[in-house]
């Protein structure tokens, strides 16, 4: 004989409380006492009850999603951000959707879209170029951006970039390095802006100065690493020093130069930003800043569950440190 499906009433009776009490205690636990709470625990737990999230979400008018808008789901540097955030989404009970933004002609016109039919209860968005002013003027559901930033009233989840290439600098100021070069990122982004910032100053307190020659364009890719190592080969004085604005470029600056016969460190010394998976299998494994990637995700994902709960538009932003991770890409001049 089929067994017939628990309700919420049923919960509610063999608990001893109304079913306003258990809906509350299901969806805002903290709302109800703690022994309440361990009741209507109890009664879900031999009854086998399920919340049915659809009907919820429809009597809230909730989609039950959460939306990542990512710039480029190819790289790798996204990998450990998303897992982070879906771990958090998941536990409470949201759907995580997630949209690249690289190929899309119009990705504002979409987000927009996102918004205005209410396709998702709260967005995350990873690609900065979207951060405008329009976006905070609107009606809207709630927005954390992560990694990157742009309109202030928005609120973020972001590391210390400018530290990070700061750190950058003085590991190899204090290797002996005073002949240091850039690769830079794409020009206009914030990422590049602010690890410009972080390089010219630390650059400046030791005494240096960033020569336009030995300043190589970038865009995070490796084609970019590729490009900067054949205009470091076709200099007549070379920088003793590269810092890459990206492993990726990294990467592709390392395996241009090996190709080449040139050395790497011996012929010059290498250092990157974000400490993706592959740094440390490299030959030689590369020195590069560690941005806590995981954590930027379960960051991100905890402020917005937050905001949808409470039904508000605005959380306090959070910066998170970097790291310097040393390894065999630097070497020490005599």
């Amino acid at each position: 004989m089929r067994q017939k499906t628990k309700t919420i009433q049923d919960i509610a009776r063999i608990a001893g409380v109304s079913t306003a009490t258990v809906s509350r205690a299901l969806s805002a636990p903290a709302q109800v006492s703690e022994s309440t709470r361990e009741r209507v625990m109890l009664a879900v737990r031999q009854t086998g009850y399920q919340v049915n999230h659809t009907a919820r979400n429809l009597r809230r008018q909730r989609s039950g999603s959460i939306l990542a808008l990512v710039p480029n789901l190819a790289n790798p540097f996204f990998s450990q951000i998303l897992s982070g955030l879906a771990e958090v989404v998941a536990a409470e009970g949201y759907g995580l959707l997630i949209a690249d933004t690289q190929t899309d002609p119009d990705p504002a016109a979409r987000l927009f879209s996102y918004l205005d039919n209410r396709m998702a209860d709260g967005l995350v968005l990873f690609d900065g170029r979207l951060a405008d002013q329009r976006l905070a003027a609107r009606p809207r559901v709630p927005v954390i951006l992560a990694c990157e930033w742009g309109d202030p009233a928005l609120p973020s989840v972001r590391v210390n970039n400018a530290e990070g290439a700061a750190l950058a600098v003085r590991h190899l100021v204090a290797n002996g390095h005073r002949a240091i070069g850039l690769i830079t990122g794409p020009a206009g982004n914030v990422l590049t802006e602010s690890r410009l910032d972080g390089t010219r100053k630390a650059m400046t307190d030791a005494g240096l100065a960033l020569r336009p020659d030995w300043t190589f364009p970038g865009d995070f890719t490796l084609a970019a690493g590729v490009d900067a190592a054949q205009r470091w080969m076709a200099l007549d004085d070379r920088p003793t020093a590269v810092l890459c604005a990206s492993d990726e470029m990294a990467c592709g600056f390392i395996g241009a130069l090996q190709h080449a016969g040139h050395s790497v460190p011996d012929a010059v010394s290498v250092i990157g930003f974000d400490d993706i998976e592959v740094c440390g299998h490299l030959t030689p494994a590369l020195t590069t800043i560690r941005q806590p990637r995981k954590e930027i995700g379960e960051r991100a994902a905890e402020l917005l569950v937050g905001m949808i709960a409470a039904q508000s538009l605005a959380c306090t932003s959070q910066m998170i440190d970097v790291e310097l991770i040393p390894r065999d890409s630097v070497r020490r001049l005599a």
